[in-house]
């Protein structure tokens, strides 16, 4: 008995009788199935003739592959930089316009993700040309008129690659989500909510804006973990989290401080407006409806809020200390509020005697 293994990741295995003419057959098969197999593939034909294109594309799309065409080097060069582009190109070396060795000269100097592999498609068999064309940044090339099982088996070698390089790309992000995202909530963790205020505060410098700092703290929530235990105090601070983050405006910023305090940052927001966007996060998270194992719970928050208004001095560590005193005096003072203190040297004039369902989004 012989054993075909068609490929690692489609978990299938033939159990053939050993015999050359079956053989033959089950490699034809084989051949032809993982082609069939390369479909989600998108690749990109450049050639200025009509009949070898044609010949190229046909072969291409028998084999399963998504074939988009170029007549010359400019508009394939417009094709690779769209956001969807093919992430495998065949470019003729000679073409009008540009040709197929300057089209891979500027997608390499641009070094754009995820990466493109290249195959120059060339009537050029001297080693200095095939050197040069490598040079310029081609991965492989092949003769013309081009052997079809040669084709075939480069283009096999090009997707390896380019699937390995998305498996790495995910790995990267992955360990990016890792690094800066809270474990648990998936808000921005400290560290780099931090790193936030500090360049919204650069920017704000630069361009004389105010940024509104809140910190919030969920109210008696150790009455949660003591009465229905830590999974269900999580599960309770992942929904607390997610009304917090769909309430804010898509340019704010909101991360998980610690424990249940969680920072959240307003561009562009004046003591007023900053107190106004908390009041109606504190409103909104009041009303939300848990529960927890078929016990409806109601959590409120706290909010201490503080501005960066330009031509006051301030630093990141001022007003992350004078919202937390702003903080600590909402829940001084009863809880479930919001509280105004100014980072500057004088009292800032703060209307909190109006709530405003509406905020400017």
């Amino acid at each position: 008995m012989k054993r075909y293994h068609l490929r690692p990741n489609t978990g299938l295995t033939l159990r053939l009788k050993s015999s050359d003419e079956q053989t033959g057959r089950i490699r034809g098969s084989l051949t032809e199935f993982l082609a069939l197999h390369e479909s989600s593939v998108k690749i990109l034909i450049a050639d200025d003739s009509i009949v070898s294109r044609h010949l190229l594309e046909a072969t291409l799309r028998k084999w399963g592959y998504d074939v988009v065409v170029a007549c010359d080097g400019v508009e394939a060069l417009k094709l690779l930089d769209h956001e969807n582009a093919p992430s495998l190109a065949i470019l003729d070396w000679m073409m009008p316009g540009m040709t197929g060795l300057e089209v891979c000269r500027r997608v390499r100097k641009r070094a754009r993700e995820p990466y493109t592999y290249i195959l120059l498609l060339t009537s050029k068999s001297q080693k200095e040309d095939l050197i040069e064309g490598m040079d310029a940044g081609a991965d492989d090339y092949i003769t013309k008129p081009f052997d079809q099982h040669e084709l075939q088996v480069r283009l096999r070698a090009g997707t390896r690659l380019v699937d390995l390089q998305a498996e790495l790309l995910s790995t990267r992000e992955a360990l990016r989500e890792q690094a800066t995202k809270d474990s648990l909530t998936r808000l921005w963790n400290r560290s780099s909510i931090l790193d936030i205020l500090c360049r919204e505060l650069a920017r704000a410098g630069r361009e004389a804006k105010p940024v509104g700092v809140v910190m919030v703290d969920l109210d008696h929530f150790k009455n949660v973990n003591d009465s229905y235990g830590h999974f269900a105090g999580d599960a309770v601070l992942c929904e607390a989290a997610r009304h917090m983050q769909n309430g804010i405006r898509g340019y704010d910023s909101i991360g998980r401080y610690g424990g249940e305090e969680f920072l959240i940052l307003l561009p562009g927001c004046d003591e007023q407006a900053s107190f106004n966007q908390a009041e109606r996060l504190r409103r909104q998270l009041a009303h939300v409806s848990m529960s927890v194992n078929e016990t409806p719970v109601c959590v409120t928050a706290s909010f201490g809020v503080t501005t960066a208004v330009p031509g006051q001095p301030w630093t990141p560590e001022d007003l992350i200390r004078k919202a937390d005193e702003a903080l600590y005096l909402a829940k001084k003072l009863g809880r479930n509020r919001v509280e105004f203190l100014s980072n500057g040297s004088e009292g800032a004039v703060v209307d909190t005697s109006v709530e405003q369902e509406t905020v400017t989004q």
